[in-house]
């Protein structure tokens, strides 16, 4: 980091990462969650906890992002509804874990992911973002602010080991990395609005891209820091590949010739997708492995900017495989193609 002294981030619950590529920035910011485990602690004592310790937190860095995200979905919460979770028995008999698990991440090698992710993006790529392990009433994680000031929010999960926390992490930087690259216009002014849609949506294919690009390499497992019971329902997942590729062209062509009739029924359909790790994930991943492995990983990366470049080269590539193996890989249909504007 070059914005603040190394001992103030660290006064004040930033570290920053090792030093690395000019394109690569990286704030591991826990201030929200060390003021709470600090209240935590405090009550614990049986001290009334301060106004000073309140104020920490809620002017806390990753607190007030929060807040306003969760306030432009409509589902804010007050300071009073937070330090009322927080003054809750439930997270007080978390506090043991929850400390231990901040403790093991803040250790977590989060440069790493960073370096494996440029080796899957252009090489104009950037990766500029703010990592906020936070303890919060719900428990999911996400992106936000992608293009101007990019933050990744995770919720502080015991069950959660460094070595996935570093993968989930990396899986976030590459998309964080992608958009800050200049790519042509997924639409033109000539397009339909179902055409428009479906180009929109093709990029939800960039999970399984992203899956890859956290392990590192094909030759690595994409769950290989997950528990057993994920990678098993990986491994049951991608032995669907024909079958799951098959029904995210038929959404597609669905879109492209309007039998999904609004923007509210397709993008319903596309999130039937995501699942825990569902098509978007499994299709994209598969199709990138055949397209480094055939083609390499520069090719790969050069059909990142435009996904209709990806499902090219993957028919071009799993149709030279099933020429020569008994098992056949489902292609993309040259209808699709065609409507896509895919070259």
């Amino acid at each position: 980091m070059k914005i603040f002294a190394l001992s103030v981030l660290a006064a004040a619950g930033v570290s920053a990462a090792a030093p690395a590529p000019d394109r690569v920035a990286l704030r591991l910011d826990t201030s929200e969650a060390d003021s709470v485990l600090a209240i935590l602690e405090e009550k614990a004592g049986g001290k009334p906890v301060s106004d000073a310790s309140w104020r920490r937190l809620f002017g806390s860095e990753p607190y007030i992002r929060l807040k306003k995200r969760e306030d432009s979905f409509h589902v804010g919460f007050t300071d009073e509804d937070f330090r009322k979770f927080v003054l809750s028995e439930d997270l007080a008999r978390m506090r043991g874990e929850l400390e231990s698990t901040l403790s093991r991440w803040k250790s977590s090698d989060l440069n790493a992911g960073a370096r494996r992710v440029l080796g899957y993006l252009p090489a104009d790529a950037s990766i500029r973002a703010s990592v906020y392990p936070v303890i919060k009433p719900k428990r999911n994680s996400f992106v936000v602010d992608t293009s101007t000031s990019p933050a990744i929010f995770l919720f502080l999960d015991p069950k959660v080991p460094p070595a996935k926390f570093e993968n989930t992490v990396a899986h976030e930087l590459h998309h964080i990395g992608l958009s800050s690259v200049s790519k042509p216009s997924e639409t033109a002014s000539s397009d339909s609005p179902n055409v428009a849609a479906a180009r929109e949506w093709l990029g939800a294919l960039g999970e399984g891209l992203a899956m890859l690009a956290a392990a590192g390499s094909p030759d690595v497992h994409p769950h290989a820091a997950s528990p057993a019971k994920d990678r098993e329902r990986w491994d049951r997942d991608m032995a669907n590949f024909n079958r799951d590729l098959n029904a995210v062209e038929a959404f597609f062509l669905g879109v492209l010739d309007g039998k999904l009739d609004s923007r509210e029924k397709i993008d319903a359909a596309g999130m039937e997708f995501f699942g825990e790790q569902g098509p978007w994930y499994t299709v994209g991943y598969r199709m990138a492995v055949v397209v480094e492995k055939r083609e390499g990983r520069a090719a790969l990366v050069a059909c990142m900017a435009d996904p209709r470049r990806l499902l090219a080269a993957y028919n071009r590539d799993a149709a030279e495989l099933n020429a020569k193996s008994a098992e056949k890989l489902a292609l993309w249909s040259p209808e699709l193609l065609e409507k896509l504007g895919g070259r």
